[in-house]
């Protein structure tokens, strides 16, 4: 036997197209960012979740929500599940962050564990308040369906965390608005990844 995560990024928002970084600001959903998150909740139909869990961000709990309408669950928000708070980098591009914060980006995009940044997070403080909140809901709900619905940063911290992989693995994961990823952890802990970033969902209204 074995508990399976189906661990979702939320759709797109109006900071997502404007590239700008989100962090805890609370962006909602575009009409594009709804569409994506519909289009989601017909590739899960098919697949059986128990329980959902949220970001209380309303971007994840929203997509998460048009996820929920598909099994008529209700989605449970968690505050551990949300995104990396990126202090004063929120609201910025990445452009004005490379010209801006030249060095330090340059850090945060190949070794993002020593980025310093004023009023962030860590990445290793992410990783844990999620990761420890995974394992305790994994543990309340062993051998079921568990759909988490979260961020980029925060999902990607996630993955590496549960597969036992370092953080200076982080730029090697890409997480796109509603990608699907899919870990299996087994009754002795052992996680084994199954899907990675998957938005097959996204190419045609057809799925």
């Amino acid at each position: 036997m074995s508990t399976r995560l189906f661990i979702v990024r939320h759709g797109e928002t109006s900071w997502n197209k404007l590239k700008k970084i989100q962090g805890i600001s609370n962006v909602d959903l575009t009409d594009e960012g709804v569409k994506q998150a519909y289009l989601l909740s017909q590739r899960l139909k098919h697949e059986k979740i128990d329980i959902i869990f949220s970001s209380d961000l309303d971007r994840a709990y929203k997509t998460a929500s048009l996820v929920a309408k598909e099994f008529d669950l209700d989605v449970i928000k968690i505050q551990e599940f949300r995104e990396l708070s990126f202090g004063v980098w929120e609201g910025l591009t990445i452009d004005e962050i490379e010209k801006l914060y030249k060095d330090l980006y340059h850090t945060w995009r190949t070794n993002p564990s020593k980025a310093i940044i004023d009023g962030a997070e860590t990445l290793e403080a992410v990783q844990k308040r999620i990761l420890n909140m995974t394992y305790k809901i994994v543990e309340q709900y062993k051998n079921k369906n568990i759909l988490i619905v979260s961020h980029g940063t925060s999902i990607k911290a996630l993955i590496l965390g549960l597969l036992g992989l370092d953080l200076s693995f982080y730029p090697k994961i890409r997480q796109d608005n509603t990608a699907l990823n899919i870990v299996d952890i087994k009754d002795d802990g052992n996680c084994v990844l199954v899907l990675l970033n998957d938005t097959c969902h996204l190419r045609s209204e057809n799925n």
